[in-house]
């Protein structure tokens, strides 16, 4: 198996700072950190933002951590937040139950070196044996590929430079990723990586596949409409 620290060593390397905004997530904060010790070991950046936690997710991360920052609520603000002390060439933002690919340096390293790059994301796969998840990962995939708008499970990855200058996330409690997006492709379509990230499907499967579904495109579809994004979060977390 490629470990996930292996590069074409005829590529400058590019420094990496992974951001990774968490709240009460003990139960998945130290498997996620221990995969990523490889790449700490070749001087990449590991930055853990938490939000509040009440089940001591920080002290957990941080002896597996660079740096472990205490941050008001809010997924965009905590992302902003580690930006803000990175100090890599190119930003990684990753979802705790996000895990990345065994070859995910390889594939940052070739494509935030070629000519133009803005800012990219991967390709998704859902944990879960069903087989709706495997379609709902496909779609994922393609919509993004089509429209150049990207979630956050899609571990959005950007130079620091065009992130500093785009004004990092808006600070909104919901849909920050794909606000994000619809700026940054304004400059430049994103770069995909074909390797997938791991997602975890736990909210798929905990609240029902077609439910999670019909909620997700009902929410886009009132975020289009000008909805504000505090009632869409009231709906998406009651």
């Amino acid at each position: 198996m490629k470990d996930i620290n292996q590069f074409n060593s005829g590529l400058t390397l590019l420094k990496l700072s992974i951001v990774i905004p968490v709240v009460n997530e003990a139960g998945l904060i130290s498997p996620q950190l221990e995969e990523l010790q490889s790449l700490r070991a070749s001087d990449h950046e590991i930055i853990v933002v938490d939000g509040g936690s009440q089940d001591g997710t920080a002290s957990l991360a941080e002896p597996l951590a660079d740096h472990v920052l205490l941050c008001k609520p809010g997924r965009g603000a905590q992302m902003n937040a580690g930006a803000e002390i990175a100090t890599g060439d190119i930003l990684v933002f990753l979802h705790i139950d996000t895990r990345l690919p065994q070859n995910a340096l390889a594939e940052l390293q070739r494509q935030c070196s070629l000519p133009g790059f803005l800012w990219g994301r991967f390709d998704v796969k859902f944990t879960g044996s069903s087989s709706l998840l495997g379609l709902i990962a496909m779609m994922m995939n393609l919509r993004s590929h089509v429209t150049g708008v990207a979630t956050g499970d899609q571990a959005i990855f950007i130079e620091r430079l065009e992130f500093l200058r785009c004004g990092g996330f808006s600070p909104l409690p919901l849909m920050e990723d794909i606000e994000m997006s619809k700026r940054l492709r304004r400059n430049s379509w994103p770069r995909r990586i074909r390797s997938h990230v791991i997602v975890s499907s736990r909210r798929w499967e905990r609240d029902g596949l077609i439910k999670t579904i019909v909620l997700m495109w009902w929410l886009r579809f009132l975020y289009v409409c000008g909805v504000s994004t505090n009632k869409l979060s009231k709906i998406y977390y009651k």
